[in-house]
């Protein structure tokens, strides 16, 4: 009889931890939890709000606009999967508003002079934008703290540097972003 109540334990335990939750088994995301992650949703709505009311000109929307990469507010050379992304996005949700982006993978370098604090655009941006008739420029940095990432965006004429519109803006560090900050130790971090 003992025998029969210790075998009947073994199987119901046995039963009972097939049920369990393997430790360490993962929870994949849904197409409906992506459907609804805000991560694309506000990066379309900071370009909606900088592009907000601007006058591309009389007979001149079709004017290309370059979209430089989001670089790393602590140093304008680099940036991460973050920025990259970001670059993408704004291009996208800008052509999707009439913008005649150009298709271009563009380093975001913009140096600030020391004495005045003005926003320069390197060289490079400068002859691209010149030898495809891009009058403007999207730029942009992040700077990531303990909880929030800032991201600063100016669309800048390409002329005179002048910033014709900005707007800042802040993503969550949660796994997503959080792993897009990370930058491999490669030359192709840059």
């Amino acid at each position: 009889m003992k025998y029969k109540l210790l075998l009947s334990c073994a199987a119901a335990l046995a039963v009972l931890a097939g049920c369990a939750a393997p430790s360490g088994s993962r929870n994949d995301p849904t197409y409906d939890e992506a459907a609804a992650n805000r991560f694309v949703a506000l990066n379309k709505e900071a370009i909606g709000k900088l592009v907000f009311g601007y006058d591309h000109g009389a007979g001149r929307r079709d004017t290309p606009v370059l979209v430089a990469t989001i670089v790393n507010v602590n140093d304008m050379r680099r940036t991460a999967p973050l920025g990259r992304t970001l670059s993408e996005q704004y291009a996208s949700h800008m052509a999707a508003s009439g913008f005649n982006v150009k298709e271009m993978k563009l380093r975001g370098d913009v140096f600030i002079r020391e004495e005045t604090g003005e926003l320069l655009l390197s060289r490079e941006i400068k002859d691209i934008a010149r030898s495809h008739n891009a009058e403007m420029v999207l730029v942009g940095t992040y700077s990531a703290a303990a909880n929030f990432t800032y991201v600063s965006l100016k669309f800048v004429r390409t002329e005179d540097s002048r910033i014709i519109r900005s707007y800042d803006y802040a993503l969550p560090n949660d796994k997503d972003v959080t792993k897009m900050l990370q930058v491999a130790a490669t030359p192709s971090a840059r």
